[in-house]
């Protein structure tokens, strides 16, 4: 299996639990477990490591309108120093990746793909989307380059001490060249667990001294060390997606309710004729939040029912830990026009376990501490 820089450092937690994740072996939880691991960064901050992420950078003169071509979301119109959610969508309308796009100059992109799609968005981006003729020049870094998620309440107060102006990186932005005590650093201020925080990206070597750094300096702030179980129920509670769960190569992002990332008002775009079309001949599916009524965990791939009829299937589910309760995203057909409140059933085990229909994200920041 694939290992990132960071894997000796590893070895000195005596109780990491280590698993294969898409080829690459990572920890799924430290010593703390992920029930502690979730709660630090809900209410403090935790350290991830994400170095199994891909990176590029794609530069040229036309290499804005190329990714404006590949994107569904706008980029000729970023300006340097922001960051950008988008998607890229094959010509059908379904969804090779998500993607983050940092504009670095007027003529180059750093652009962040998904650990088990890197491979397969490489070769979409050079050679086998229908635009391929156009491409400028692509170098892939992921090898060369590690990745370092700091999240939680504390992330800025923590990455203040060694970095004091990061406070003026607003969400979304980034800046390049930090010295980060003697590691240089590009800092973004983006996320994935529905709290504040900070990706810091570093040269592969420096890696290991990076995440020294910044578990010293968070000491005092209880910061720990968070694996990829954690990762998971937090980016499940704030509905963010995941590649082969909310979106994948057979949903569109109109069906996972990510239309607000779809510019169907610019210029052409790859997949823009068939999203076009499925906004308005309708869309078939549509991506809804549950919360169990029967004690059970919902998990992905288990059947969602109405009135003994499927009418879809589970994404994501879980227990949450912020809000001690079972649920679930489920991709159901929008012709049940189900609103909130509503009951399905969900196959659990062979048994039919009722669920009702809630708003969604399960979790913003800052609930947790409202509530009584």
């Amino acid at each position: 299996m694939k290992r990132t820089p960071l894997y000796e450092r590893y070895s000195t937690y005596s109780d990491v639990k280590l698993i294969d994740f898409g080829g690459w072996e990572l920890p799924v939880q430290f010593a703390t477990g992920i029930l502690a691991e979730h709660e630090a960064v809900r209410t403090k901050a935790g350290l991830f490591d994400v170095s199994h992420m891909g990176e590029c950078l794609v530069s040229g003169d036309d290499a804005d309108s190329y990714l404006d071509y590949l994107c569904t979301n706008s980029i000729s119109d970023m300006t340097v120093g922001q960051c950008r959610y988008t998607l890229m969508c094959y010509p059908n309308g379904t969804v090779v990746d998500d993607l983050l796009i940092y504009r670095r100059t007027d003529t180059s992109f750093l652009v962040v793909m998904n650990a088990s799609n890197t491979e397969k968005d490489l070769s979409w981006i050079t050679h086998d989307n229908p635009h391929a003729h156009f491409c400028p020049q692509v170098v892939d870094l992921s090898a060369s380059t590690v990745q370092l998620a700091l999240q939680g309440p504390s992330a800025e107060r923590i990455l203040s001490t060694l970095v004091p102006d990061c406070t003026t990186i607003k969400s979304f932005t980034f800046r390049s060249q930090c010295e980060v005590v003697e590691v240089m650093a590009l800092i973004s201020r983006t996320g994935y667990t529905g709290e504040d925080g900070f990706e810091l990206y570093c040269a592969a070597d420096d890696g290991p001294l990076l995440w020294d750094i910044l578990l010293e300096a968070g000491r005092d702030f209880g910061l720990i060390p968070c694996g990829l179980g954690s990762r998971d129920t937090l980016r499940m509670e704030a509905k963010l997606p995941l590649y082969g769960h909310e979106i994948s190569d057979t949903i569109t992002p109109l069906e996972a309710n990510l239309g607000v990332f779809v510019k169907l008002d610019k210029m052409d775009f790859c997949g823009k004729e068939a999203l076009a079309k499925q906004q308005e001949e309708g869309i078939p599916r549509t991506l809804r939040g549950i919360e169990m009524l029967d004690k059970a965990v919902p998990r992905s791939g288990y059947r969602v029912l109405l009135e003994g009829h499927d009418i879809g299937y589970v994404t994501s589910g879980n227990k949450s830990p912020s809000l001690g309760i079972f649920c679930a995203y489920v991709l159901i057909d929008r012709a049940t026009s189900l609103k909130f409140g509503d009951v399905v059933e969900v196959e659990i085990h062979g048994q039919h376990k009722r669920a009702k229909l809630v708003r969604t994200p399960f979790y913003k920041r800052g609930m947790k501490n409202e509530q009584p």
